[in-house]
């Protein structure tokens, strides 16, 4: 069987022209079918309607991408290819990528159902950057010469795992796509990439560009194909060496799981959040809101850092819940290729159901849905943004990661209310804090237990910051100069000077 072709025209006031490229696994630098003959199909989630069919891959295709994959490692790849060179590759494909960075924006859009515009101001000016500047590091990764004594040289080298399997989620399809091949390809390691099936068309249109930019043949791999046969592959191969997954933290519990259970391979694990936005009674409120916003119903609330939580302290509760509620009823719900549109819909009907057994669990737990909390529309996956007030701790939709635009405002008093509240969840991605008071902003980033925090912003990252998470929210950490010790091995070299026994 041949492999699968998607061809779209798009007609639109963002983004005209048509697109056509394949679909099939990339395994060699080559595009083909999988070893079942069998197809997945990519649907709108503005219409629920299939736009495409991707080749389906399974452990057998990914035996075989792990096995070109070594080959690469060891004849193309690794230490056959000097630092600058991989450098230089890096930078050609952030050039290609920018170069067709509106037609990835219009993709993006199309099968994840994210706002043209967010998708190329956002989504498109990370990956790019993200891939430069993992290109300026390629030939700055080294070890140390470390004093013993004179008859010792010792020295360190950070060597390439070698094979890393990396899993991509659906958020942010092109964006994670970059974050995990930058600081991979840089360090000198061969990748099996798989992308989530709900949204795959961003990462093949990569592989035609990854062919372009002079890549040798196998140096990434991409499986297009489900998380319980293909994802489960990666994650329990005996032939990977590494795997980086980001995704729900119920997924990142089975991930490592299949490592433990294989070859112990090193995991890094980016997953869930419930993230505290803290809002205090010296905020700047008109500031506040907009950032809260932000933080809550951009990419329509599917974001592992949104802020959910926002708690709001209780001189300044009526006035903030005031305006937030304008705010959120400002959004404009639309066609993701118009200009002036916000949210789109969920990415899958899998999705909207999810977020839908939330709201309607809040409701049947007592907490008062302020705004929203319905179905936006009748076609595709649309949901109103929701506002839920008084809450209780105890209630899923206080606890859990709900992944949509649904926000739980709560009342708190002081600091140590609010310090007890934000840090009493098992996850720890993110945080925020809103006041004019830039020392009690420092000292409560200081005691949240989040990997990231921000101070009077939201969803605010850069290429060479960290970002990662405590507790349940995962291991390591993307982006940055950190993002680099997720790839490599650290050798300790000793050689003899001169001691005799």
């Amino acid at each position: 069987m041949s492999t699968t072709t998607f061809s779209y025209e798009f007609d639109n006031e963002c983004f005209k022209g048509k697109v056509s490229f394949p679909t099939g696994i990339f395994i060699d630098g080559k595009f083909s079918a999988g070893s079942d003959n069998t197809t997945i199909p990519v649907l709108n989630p503005s219409s629920g309607k299939v736009i495409a069919s991707v080749a389906e891959g399974t452990a057998k295709d990914v035996d075989r991408a792990v096995q070109v994959a070594r080959r690469a490692f060891e004849t193309l790849w690794g230490f056959k290819v000097s630092a600058p060179e991989r450098g230089k590759l890096l930078n050609k494909l952030a050039d290609l990528v920018e170069k067709h960075s509106d037609e990835l924006a219009a993709l993006e859009a199309l099968d994840n159902g994210k706002t043209f515009g967010w998708a190329k101001a956002a989504d498109l000016d990370m990956s790019i950057s993200t891939i430069r500047y993992y290109a300026g590091w390629a030939d700055k990764i080294h070890g140390q010469v470390l004093e013993t004594n004179e008859d010792k040289l010792s020295y360190t080298r950070h060597e390439p795992f070698g094979v890393v399997g990396q899993i991509i989620p659906w958020n942010f399809p092109l964006l994670m796509m970059a974050w995990k091949l930058g600081p991979a390809l840089a360090t000198g390691n061969c990748i099996v990439l798989k992308p989530s099936e709900f949204t795959p068309l961003t990462a093949l249109r990569m592989c035609s560009l990854i062919n372009e930019a002079g890549f040798p043949p196998g140096v990434v791999n991409v499986i297009t194909g489900y998380g319980n046969t293909a994802g489960q592959a990666i994650s329990g191969h005996m032939g990977i060496d590494k795997v980086a997954f980001t995704g729900s933290t119920l997924v990142g519990r089975k991930i490592m799981e299949a490592s433990a259970k294989s070859n112990l391979k090193n995991v890094t694990l980016e997953l869930g959040g419930k993230s505290p936005n803290i809002v205090f009674n010296d905020a700047d409120l008109e500031q506040a809101v907009n950032w809260a916003s932000h933080g809550i119903y951009w990419n329509h609330g599917q974001c592992c850092c949104a802020g959910s939580r926002i708690f709001v302290q209780s001189g300044a509760y009526d006035e903030f819940l005031r305006l937030f509620t304008a705010k959120s009823q400002s959004i404009k719900l639309g066609d993701p290729f118009v200009s002036d549109s916000y949210q789109g819909p969920q990415v899958s009907e899998v999705q909207f159901n999810r977020i839908m057994d939330y709201i309607n669990s809040g409701k049947e737990q007592g907490a008062t849905v302020h705004l929203g909390g319905e179905q936006h529309g009748k076609d595709g996956y649309w949901i109103q943004p929701t506002i839920f007030t008084d809450t209780r701790p105890d209630m899923r939709i206080v606890k859990e990661e709900i992944f949509g635009p649904v926000a739980v405002l709560i009342k708190f008093e002081d600091e140590e209310d609010v310090i007890r509240q934000a840090n009493d969840t098992m996850y720890g991605l993110a945080a925020a804090v809103f006041t004019k008071d830039v020392t009690r902003g420092i000292q409560l980033a200081h005691r949240l237990h989040a990997g990231t925090l921000w101070v009077n912003c939201y969803n605010v990252l850069f290429p060479n910051v960290p970002f990662g998470g405590y507790k349940q929210s995962g291991i390591g950490r993307e982006l940055g100069e950190y993002a680099l010790n997720n790839y490599t091995n650290v050798k300790a070299v000793h050689v003899n000077l001169g001691q005799v026994l």
